[in-house]
């Protein structure tokens, strides 16, 4: 692959005057080493238009084009960032597209040019969480993606994979189990980021499933929230919040009352949404 023909990330932040900023969950990769472990993660992108999201000054824009990406559209919302992305994409004709706006109100799927996606991303620690959810709730069925290679502050990573009976395990579990398979693929320290976050963070692959159990993922989504919102309180005191009949919303799912939520597995919790949609609560 080729060597990167840019200057050392440091400069260029320096020469644009740029600084992360907490209001928008930003701290950059600057090591090229690891930016380019994370798009090695992603697999094969030689034939895939790759989106990623908050690429600030492009660290992992650049690390992306080196390792092959046909093609990079990188979504950024902060105005400062542009023009250290424009170098990029000027070292790089004809491959990277930058679009300045905000990823949860963007259509990612519009940019894909005919080709398979995949997104690869720094994710933003405040919306991170939020556009996972997104691609994870997205119709129809299979969804425009191929892969998610995102970066997640550690905790979060460890609820995206966790099991049934587990202190991790919650509303994002079961979202991510239900549609995807995810693996965390590594782990990063603070130390690479600039500035330093207080946590470590993780790597984590998802692939989406062929053929999920059918569910409204919406509802589903409904149904976790308040069963997890109270997890300490059994499903007949939890699951009140969706209305209807809980006694009958429980039964009709083949689940026990007494049950709280940590120990219902995702397919019971479909079975659940899909007794809640049946029943129009």
């Amino acid at each position: 692959m080729p060597d990167d023909p840019l200057p050392p990330l440091r400069d260029v932040i320096r020469d644009h005057g740029l600084s992360a900023r907490k209001s928008l969950g930003q701290n950059f990769l600057l090591d090229l080493n690891l930016t380019r472990r994370i798009a090695r993660t992603a697999g094969d992108l030689s034939q895939m238009t790759v989106i990623e999201v908050g690429p600030g000054p492009g660290g992992l824009t650049r690390a992306l084009l080196m390792e092959g990406a046909a093609k990079v559209v990188a979504v950024e919302r902060d105005r400062r960032c542009i023009a250290a992305l424009e170098e990029v994409a000027a070292a790089w004709p004809g491959q990277l597209d930058i679009i300045e706006g905000d990823a949860l109100e963007v259509d990612l799927a519009s940019y894909l040019e005919g080709r398979p996606g995949a997104v690869v991303a720094n994710l933003p620690y405040n919306v991170g969480t939020a556009l996972l959810v997104g691609w994870l709730e997205t119709e129809p069925w299979p969804p425009w993606w191929q892969s998610l290679t995102l970066m997640f502050q550690r905790e979060v990573a460890e609820r995206l994979v966790a099991a049934p009976g587990t202190s991790a395990y919650g509303r994002l579990a079961v979202l991510t189990g239900w549609r995807a398979d995810a693996r965390i693929m590594f782990d990063v320290t603070p130390k690479a980021f600039t500035p330093p976050p207080k946590v470590w963070s993780s790597v984590v692959n998802l692939a989406p499933r062929a053929e999920p159990l059918p569910c409204n993922g919406r509802i589903l989504s409904r149904v976790t929230a308040a069963a997890f919102g109270q997890r300490r309180k059994m499903l007949r005191q939890s699951l009140r919040t969706l209305g209807g009949d809980t006694s009958a919303l429980i039964e009709a799912a083949g689940l026990d009352p007494t049950q709280r939520a940590e120990t219902v597995t995702v397919e019971e919790f479909v079975t659940l949404a899909r007794a809640v949609e049946a029943d129009g609560s």
